[in-house]
This record gives structure tokens, sequence and C-alpha cells, in this order.
């Protein structure tokens, strides 16, 4: 018997009870038959969406059910809260750092001005002229000191121009001499 001679017996006699009840029979699912269907490919694409819907469903579920809790518990293993006693130890720390720090600025804060003084610079700029260190705030009052007497000089300049008089640069003796420059307004406000 052919296979054709098979399918025309089926059709002729479907609606016989044997041959009913033996069509149901090869037609009936199985869990083998279901399990080699879903190891071909075209049972992998028919099940993955599936798979994929479920799993990104109940990883939803998860982090809301579970994923706020376990960051709360790394962050507070990462940092735990202090204690009353801690809290009080680490706001002294702050305080003495503090206190160090402005007895630091105090003392740059009387050099400074001490410096400012000698070179007759004006103290009350002295306070936007500290830096961090002894070295910095030195190294910045010589600029102001720099840049504060070629002003006065500039001054002195241009009033004598206006005057109608030259300032004359004297002759260098060998030795450098110090630009006295209250002594040179002085002199130049003296009238005879």
């Amino acid at each position: 018997m052919t296979l054709e001679e098979i399918k025309k017996f089926f059709a002729e006699n479907k609606d016989q009870d044997d041959v009913k009840a033996y069509l149901g029979e090869i037609s009936a699912v199985s869990a083998d038959k279901v399990k080699g269907f879903l190891e071909t490919d075209e049972g992998k694409q028919l099940i993955q969406p599936k798979l994929d819907q479920y799993f990104s469903k109940s990883l939803e579920t998860w982090k809301a059910n579970n994923l706020d809790s376990l960051v709360d518990a790394k962050v507070k293993e990462l940092y735990p809260e202090e204690t009353e006693e801690q809290k009080r130890i680490r706001k002294l720390e702050q305080e003495l750092e503090n206190q160090r720090k402005e007895s630091q600025r105090e003392k740059l804060m009387n050099k400074a001005v001490s410096y400012a003084s000698e070179k007759g610079l004006p103290t009350d700029l002295v306070a936007y002229f500290l830096g961090d260190d002894e070295d910095t705030t030195m190294n910045n009052l010589g600029k102001l000191e720099e840049k504060y007497n070629a002003a006065v000089q500039k001054a002195i300049d241009e009033k004598f121009k206006e005057n109608g008089r030259g300032v004359e640069k004297g002759g260098n003796s060998g030795q450098s001499e110090n630009l006295d420059i209250s002594k040179l307004a002085a002199d130049a406000s003296i009238r005879n």
C-alpha cells in the first residue's frame, strides 16, 4: 500500500469510529512531541517572545518589590549612620580645624600688615592679597608694591609735566639708591 492509498482510505472512512480513534491517537499532542518541536528553530522562534515577555514582567515585579531595599542596604553598608558621639567628635574636629585656619590667617594678616606698613603700602588693601601661605602672600604683596610704586611714580611725573617741569633721571654713581617717593612729593610741594 502506498501513502496515497492510505490517505484515500482515511478520507473515505473518516466517519467510522475506528478511523476517528486512530487519527485522534496520531494527532494527539504529547509532552515528547511538544518538547521535540520546541527544540527546533521554528519552535524557538515561536516560544522566545513569550519567554521574554514573562521574564520582563517578572524582572519589573522584582525591581518594584526588592530593588529599593537592596540599594538602601548597600548605601547603609558603605555609609553607616553616625552615632551621636561620632557626630559630636566630627563637629569638634571641624571646629578645631576652623580655629586653626582662623589663627593661621590672623598670623598671616599680621605679617602682611607689618610688611605693607614697612613698604609704605596701604594696609587696608592687605586682606585682598592674602594667600594660602606666607610665601604666596608675600609674593602678592610684592606685586602690589611694584604696581603701587609705578602708579605713584607715574602720578608724580604727570604732576611735574603739568607744571612745566621735566623729571631728570640722576646718573648712576655705581650704587643703587632707593627712590623715596614721599620725599620727592614733599620736595615738589615746597614753594620757594
